[in-house]
């Protein structure tokens, strides 16, 4: 993150969405997407517009050549989240869903932004590129289905979760055992361990940058969760907690990846890692699911 985008997000989170500078008077919201090749939560300032009950933003990228990340990482995920000011100057944060308009539609509600503020006239006209407008729809979970299917998609990540840490569990001990020998004449280990450290390496990342937009994904649901079941409030705080454990577990991983750790030294910590998630995922399961899952009464019924 740019030291000017962190500048503007702090301010805009301590002053209820109001910033000055360039932005003074402007219509802005923070959008924090998944990373593409990362997985992690990126936030970015943009300008937007409403448009009936969705929000209208523009990759616009100050008419540079090339979109900007955010519009790379909502169009390989399109579950983001958006926080906006509110007129009792609180910043309301919420899960939505991100969808790039097209054709004539697209090209209508470009040319109205560009009527509105001749600035996104001026960056079109600087750029080959057509500009996306992306809709960002917010996510209703007031509806049961919509309950249940959370609970699905919950229980059918964390199987998949699973399923990838034991075969990295896995892997790092046979790489392990292999890095102990056999050897040669000399004592020397003839096992090629160092591209076999790399690929597991690889494979470590890989599922830490899942991981990491697992719980993202969660973070920004927990809210709309909260106000929908007040009653599990003091569960989705230790959630939240869990999920800051986790994520500085995974960052000690990931520093010991990057320095060329033994396959033996990682598996202690992934075993340490394996310990921590399976006891958070069983508690999100038996806290989560049967909330989300039961039938509730309908008011007067």
């Amino acid at each position: 993150m740019s030291d000017f985008n962190r500048q503007v997000i702090e301010e805009f989170r301590a002053n209820g969405g109001r910033v000055g500078g360039m932005f003074e008077g402007a219509a802005l919201l923070l959008l924090t997407t998944t990373g593409a090749r990362s997985g992690r939560a990126h936030t970015n300032p943009a300008v937007y517009v409403r448009d009936g009950a969705r929000l209208l933003v523009f990759a616009s990228n100050a008419g540079g050549p090339k979109h900007p990340a955010w519009f790379h990482n909502l169009s390989a995920d399109p579950y983001v989240t958006v926080e906006l000011g509110t007129p009792d100057g609180t910043v309301e944060r919420f899960g939505a869903t991100a969808d790039v308009t097209q054709g004539e539609e697209r090209d209508r509600l470009y040319a109205e932004q560009a009527e509105r503020d001749p600035g996104f006239a001026a960056y079109q006209a600087a750029t080959d590129r057509t500009i996306p407008v992306v809709a960002l729809h917010r996510v209703d979970l007031g509806d049961p289905a919509r309950h249940r299917a959370i609970a699905d998609h919950l229980v059918e990540v964390h199987a998949e979760l699973r399923a990838e840490l034991t075969a990295l569990r896995e892997g790092l001990g046979s790489a392990a055992e292999e890095a102990a020998g056999p050897t040669d004449a000399a004592g020397t280990v003839v096992r090629d361990t160092p591209a076999l450290g790399g690929r597991l390496a690889r494979h470590c990342l890989t599922f830490c940058g899942a991981l990491h937009a697992h719980h993202h994904n969660e973070d920004s649901a927990f809210d709309l969760l909260e106000r929908e079941f007040p009653e599990l409030s003091d569960s989705l705080d230790r959630m939240r907690e869990e999920h800051r454990v986790i994520a500085r577990t995974v960052e000690e991983l990931e520093a010991l990846l990057t320095s060329g750790a033994a396959p033996g030294t990682l598996r202690a910590e992934v075993d340490r890692l394996a310990t921590r998630l399976e006891e958070h995922f069983t508690y999100e399961e038996s806290q989560l699911v049967p909330a989300l899952t039961r039938s509730r009464a309908v008011p007067g019924a």
